[in-house]
């Protein structure tokens, strides 16, 4: 019976581990993101703002 605890405390440290190095290396990850560089949807949705609203 004490083996199967210790098995399972260790498999529990090792899950709580590898969970911490994930998580570390996925908030140091530099995440980029593509221009909005001539967009038309952009350029339509900016035009649709520049006009006077009617209230």
């Amino acid at each position: 019976m004490s083996i199967v605890m210790i098995v399972s405390i260790i498999i529990v440290f090792v899950v709580l581990f590898l969970a911490v190095i994930t998580t570390s290396k996925a908030y140091t990850y530099k995440h980029t993101v593509d221009p909005l560089d001539n967009n038309q949807h952009l350029n339509e949705a900016n035009e649709k703002d520049d006009e006077p609203k009617n209230a």
